[in-house]
């Protein structure tokens, strides 16, 4: 890593993106921090950045010699965008790329899982993280915390299915070291917290942090998707639903130990996040 090197991080206002962006400032990196508005964030040079406007894509690439993808939220098919920017920065001189996907999508599969199976051949330097289940799912204005805020409950088609649910702050610490360390982990990398919980542990958490009584409610398959498909395309709202369907088959039931790996420190625990977080 060269004194000037510089970081793009694309979703640099998003859940694991400003984590990213404060982690690699407190280390003293160059970053870019890129969003649709240009957000200014203390000590990064903001930039604008759409997915859909490869127009913005030239300047926020100008100087960058590695970046930290997040996908456009809610595509289905986000290699029609995010390809033709990857062959744009690679020869732009971006050498190293870090790619946020999910645990449930592997190489190949349907999503962001075609730009992790394209992301070697592009970069000689590369990661993929493959995230479990955020903990930040529950707080804030996403669908299980309106759900808990407004009717003391939570909704999924995940049975008593057990996920290792994931504190984006744990995350983050893991993209800063794909992105800084001197060898890049070229590899795909399963982030998990310390243990497995069914949303009916999650709930029992939340209530006992909260003193509000919190439930969770089993919905079918065709109830989440149809649930989900009123606010999201259909399609999307399809492999949300089904991945739901994949955690009650049991498919998220296991832990790993990259964080401890890379980071040096244990990932933190539901209980904690939910200490800090959940109001």
């Amino acid at each position: 890593m060269t004194a000037t090197s510089t970081t793009l991080v694309i979703g640099a206002t998003g859940t694991t993106g400003r984590r990213v962006v404060a982690g690699l400032i407190a280390e003293r990196r160059r970053v870019k921090a890129a969003g649709r508005s240009a957000t200014p964030v203390e000590g990064a040079q903001a930039v604008r950045f759409d997915w859909n406007e490869p127009a913005t894509f030239g300047e926020a690439l100008d100087g960058v010699d590695r970046v930290y993808l997040i996908p456009p939220i809610g595509s289905s098919d986000p290699a029609a965008v995010m390809l033709p920017f990857l062959r744009q920065a690679r020869a732009a001189g971006v050498r190293r790329a870090v790619l946020l996907s999910s645990s449930a999508i592997p190489a190949g599969g349907p999503a962001v899982g075609q730009i992790h199976q394209a992301l070697p051949g592009l970069f000689e330097q590369w990661a993929v993280l493959r995230p479990s289940w955020f903990m930040q799912n529950f707080t804030g204005s996403t669908p299980h915390a309106r759900s808990i805020r407004e009717h003391g409950a939570i909704l999924t088609a995940s049975g008593d299915g057990r996920v290792g649910f994931i504190d984006a702050e744990d995350i983050a610490a893991v993209a800063v070291h794909a992105l800084t360390d001197e060898q890049a982990p070229n590899t795909d990398l399963i982030l998990t917290g310390p243990q497995t919980l069914s949303y009916g542990d999650v709930a029992a958490i939340i209530t006992e942090v909260t003193g509000r009584p919190v439930v969770h409610r089993h919905l079918t398959f065709e109830q989440l998707r149809d649930r989900w498909a009123a606010e999201i395309p259909l399609e999307f709202a399809t492999m949300l639903a089904g991945m739901d369907r994949a955690i009650a088959e049991g498919a998220e039931d296991r832990t790993s130990d990259t964080v401890q790996r890379l980071t040096g420190r244990p990932p933190g625990t539901f209980r904690a996040f939910a200490e800090r977080e959940v109001s």
